[in-house]
């Protein structure tokens, strides 16, 4: 049976999310806390709706897993819980304090929490003025120097909306297109003084909104006019005047998925799209 499991985490302490030999990582973490939970032969493995980078936090997060279903029922013991408390229960005990699973559900036919997910929501959170430096916050928050235009900035993310070649803001991957459909990408100025990104796509590649932070920033601070990042994108090259921002900025909001009967519809479509089988 097939498993989805909702979570947050906060990226500081980890390698990213993909496991590696060696290294602290999300994906290591869950699998071997599920492995230990279904008491698997073989440790568990995991699908992600999007492989974050070292450092960066999420707070929607979504995963599938392909289990035992006989082990998962054997998750409640001699209580009267369902699975799914259990599951959550017992999750909980053996994760560390910065990685949290919300939700533990049997996933519906035809779910892929990587293909089947229609958009995926970033937020990118800047502090540039002295007042809005709050200590409390510095693993979630780059701090600037210098104040931030954010209707120029907002006016600059707004000319990169649409289906694109994203390639002047990914790094390159043998065989994977670029191509994405970026839906929004506003900034606001919270209550306490600092700027967030509302960032949606389709999908995104690697380092893409990083980049695409790291293109408006200049345009915030004066240095480059607002239509410059456009003029970036439509040279489909990496750009050494664009600076990928900071991975701690960073935090993966949530993820959209299509209702039940489309989602097998929406897996094959995404996998074709991307060239990935």
């Amino acid at each position: 049976m097939r498993l989805r499991l909702d979570l947050a985490y906060d990226g500081t302490e980890f390698s990213g999310w993909a496991a590696q030999p060696g290294l602290r990582t999300v994906e290591g973490e869950l699998s071997a806390a599920l492995t230990t939970l279904l008491r698997a032969p073989d440790p568990v493995r995991l699908t992600v709706a999007g492989r974050t980078d070292a450092g960066v936090h999420a707070r929607g997060q979504v995963a599938h897993a392909d289990v035992s279903e006989a082990a998962y029922l054997a998750v409640v013991g001699r209580s009267d819980r369902t699975p799914e408390v259990a599951a959550l229960t017992r999750l909980g005990g053996l994760l560390g304090p910065d990685l949290v699973v919300h939700r533990v559900s049997r996933a519906p036919d035809g779910f892929d929490a990587r293909f089947a997910a229609v958009w995926r929501r970033y937020s990118y959170r800047i502090a540039d003025r002295p007042a809005g430096h709050d200590p409390l916050r510095r693993r979630d928050t780059v701090w600037l120097r210098e104040d931030l235009d954010v209707d120029a900035m907002t006016q600059a993310g707004a000319r990169l909306v649409g289906l694109r070649d994203f390639a002047a803001f990914c790094k390159r991957r043998e065989g994977a297109t670029t191509v994405r459909t970026l839906m929004e990408f506003s900034w606001t100025r919270g209550a306490e003084g600092a700027v967030e990104a509302r960032v949606v796509a389709d999908a995104f590649c690697h380092s893409m909104v990083r980049a695409l932070v790291g293109a408006v920033v200049p345009v915030g601070l004066g240095r480059e006019p607002v239509d410059w990042p456009a003029q970036v994108q439509a040279s489909a090259e990496r750009s050494s005047r664009v600076t990928v921002m900071p991975a701690h900025g960073l935090c993966l909001e949530e993820v959209g998925y299509p209702p039940d009967e489309a989602l097998a519809g929406r897996a094959r479509e995404a996998r074709a799209r991307r060239g990935e089988h």
